[in-house]
């Protein structure tokens, strides 16, 4: 029985509905929140992630072995490949398993078991963090040594795009904003640990543009694009179209970890420096670490991001307000306890 209400496209059309669907990275942040939102819509619902879990059919695996998990999709109409490596101080061989040879395998899992659709998830990192204000998804995605995060998603489109103009499998590519709300641990939890140990340091005076956009909203746009016909062979931006300074955004962790006033600054050169420093010592003495210089290239972009591909294509539109949705996160982080 249906709980939930699907999106309308932007002729008032509904999204297809898949009888089944298939997830990687089905018990992170986006991708539990996918797996809920088809499972409330009435489709069955599996996947895979680093860890089983049994009481919602996900089973243990990883992108560069897809042999363990290769069954569990069979007979799945939708794949949705959200897993990847998040990190943004990982080396180019891990990206390179990961995001460019796994997600080919995730390709090739999602066509053997006959899925009508792939969306992937890649990121806004793929068009690095130095492009114009209001970029949209036929700006150049980056290439070079920096942001390798980001060059990296870029690469993995390449290898969907290319299936998709092969006739292999039907083929949706997402770019996500910065996602946030209930459940994030990215920019809730981290942001707030780091506060709370006083190191979140912003660069540039925290005048960088964060591009946020609520899971809920996020969902909703992929229900879309992987329903709808318009969403195929396509990339969309998905963001909530209210641009806000790390130094706004950062201020509510500042706040909810009991600091005055807001996060500390320094310049720009002066914090590539700094974590290009404290990335050198923590590699030497072999300690993961996401402090980065690549950080500091995300918390200085200079804009937002156009929508205009989704809301043409789609008729999507971000529904929750940034002020909105960081009560609601507020909320969560009381009911959690990692605040009073």
């Amino acid at each position: 029985m249906s709980t939930s209400t699907l999106p309308k496209g932007s002729k008032g059309q509904t999204p297809e509905l898949p009888k089944k669907v298939f997830i990687t990275g089905a018990s992170g942040f986006i991708g539990r929140k996918l797996y809920e939102r088809y499972q409330d819509l009435g489709c069955e619902v599996r996947g895979m992630d680093l860890v089983a879990d049994e009481s919602r059919n996900v089973i243990a695996g990883d992108l560069t072995k897809p042999e363990a998990w290769r069954d569990h999709a069979k007979g799945c109409d939708l794949f949705l490949n959200i897993a990847s490596l998040v990190s943004l101080a990982g080396d180019w061989q891990a990206y390179k398993d990961v995001s460019l040879a796994g997600v080919r395998n995730s390709l090739d899992v999602a066509i053997a078991g006959g899925a009508k659709r792939f969306v992937h998830y890649s990121s806004i990192a793929a068009m690095g963090w130095d492009y114009e204000p209001g970029a949209d998804e036929r700006a150049p995605v980056a290439i070079g040594e920096e942001y390798r995060y980001g060059v990296a998603k870029g690469a993995s489109e390449h290898a969907v795009l290319a299936a998709h103009a092969a006739g292999e499998i039907d083929c949706t590519i997402i770019r996500p904003g910065d996602v946030y709300g209930p459940g994030s641990r990215p920019w809730l939890i981290v942001p707030l640990e780091m506060a709370r140990a006083g190191k979140l340091i912003l660069p540039n005076g925290g005048k960088g543009i964060f591009t946020p956009v609520y899971i809920d909203d996020l969902v909703d746009g992929t229900v879309l694009a992987a329903g709808l016909e318009s969403g195929s062979g396509r990339i969309f931006i998905l963001w909530g179209d209210e641009e806000v300074t790390c130094r706004e955004f950062f201020s509510n962790h500042w706040r909810w970890a009991g600091k005055k006033g807001n996060p500390p600054s320094m310049p720009l050169s002066a914090a590539f420096k700094l974590t290009d420093g404290i990335w050198w010592v923590n590699r030497k003495l072999n300690r993961p670490n996401e402090t980065t210089s690549d950080v500091m290239r995300m918390w200085a972009r200079k804009g937002g991001y156009s929508i205009e591909n989704a809301r043409k294509q789609l008729g999507w539109e971000p529904k929750v307000r940034l002020k909105d949705g960081l009560e609601r996160s507020e909320e969560w982080l009381k009911e959690i306890g990692e605040i009073g």
